[in-house]
């Protein structure tokens, strides 16, 4: 399985949705689930911590 999304990344993908709004990335709402992703690995990093 691949790496787990990170915050870095998430953002990154949000910002060229943002800057090609009709990119298959913005469309497709893959900016959403990599938003959401990075928020859950977040959470659970924070779990692991605690």
């Amino acid at each position: 399985m691949g790496k787990n999304m990170d915050r870095e990344s998430a953002d990154r993908i949000i910002a060229a949705a943002e800057r090609d709004p009709d990119s298959p990335t913005a469309t497709s709402g893959f900016a959403d689930r990599a938003d959401a992703a990075a928020t859950r690995n977040e959470n659970e990093e924070d779990e692991e911590d605690s």
